[in-house]
């Protein structure tokens, strides 16, 4: 065992001496359909006995995806804005869900994709948004409880456990995707730097203690290393005691 699963193993055992449980879930995003990559993940939720929140794109979102998610074990669905287009001006950071449109626009775009996985999933779906690109504007974010939204998750340390009335929010904090640079995995030490740091902060009090520490992953640009570290890191946090891996409905309940 290297240095890095030591000092996640060193983090775990205080969780475990404080009788806390150190919470987790998992989120993948930009599902569309059934492929080989999606079938990966599903396995390895299986093996692992972790619970997977799918975040689904609507509009190409189809039946054979439908199939495999009923066909799973404890995988749930969380809606992915619309489309994943880009709203946002050439010189600002990228929006599907922003405030860059009329709201009425923007609730249509969300409302049609809603309906779109109801009747594609059932009770799979949650009812959750999980924006692509993790942004939001905040006039829709406050709209969201209108609209008949549950919950909402973006990346980083939530500063509030409610987005808007009657709407709960659970983000993730550990990505192992190398946006910017390889855009392969991120490295073992890095991303469990990321999830010491957010155990930590919620141990310590400096970050929403009851907020689950997200893994945040996208099944359709993994490497070999991508998922034998999604493998490891769960079955290596299991271990321990004070670990629970959360499904959907229990991080938004």
């Amino acid at each position: 065992m290297n240095g890095s699963w030591e000092a996640l193993g060193e983090e775990l055992s205080r969780w475990d001496g404080t009788g806390r449980t150190a919470t987790f879930w998992l989120r993948d995003d930009d599902a569309i359909t059934h492929t080989p990559a999606l079938q990966m993940l599903l396995d390895t939720g299986g093996r692992t006995g972790a619970p997977i929140g799918l975040a689904v794109i609507p509009k190409d979102a189809d039946e054979s995806l439908a199939e495999a998610v009923a066909a799973a074990r404890d995988t749930w669905v969380i809606q992915h804005g619309w489309c994943h287009a880009n709203h946002a001006g050439p010189d600002e950071k990228k929006f599907e869900v922003g405030d860059h449109r009329p709201q009425q626009v923007v609730a249509e775009d969300l409302l049609r994709g809603d309906a779109r996985l109801r009747q594609l999933f059932g009770a799979r779906y949650t009812g959750v948004l999980a924006p692509p690109w993790n942004r939001i504007g905040l006039k829709t974010a406050g709209n969201l409880s209108n609209l008949g939204y549950r919950g909402l998750s973006v990346f980083g340390p939530r500063n509030a456990t409610i987005a808007a009335t009657g709407v709960h929010r659970a983000n993730t904090h550990i990505d192992i995707i190398d946006w910017k640079g390889t855009r392969g995995f991120r490295g073992t030490d890095e991303v469990i730097g990321q999830a010491i740091a957010h155990l930590v902060a919620r141990r310590q009090g400096t970050n929403d203690p009851d907020e689950p520490s997200g893994l945040i992953t996208h099944h359709l640009v993994h490497d070999s290393a991508c998922w034998d570290f999604i493998e490891a890191f769960v079955s290596f946090t299991q271990r321990h005691d004070s670990v629970r891996w959360l499904s959907v409905p229990e991080v938004f309940a």
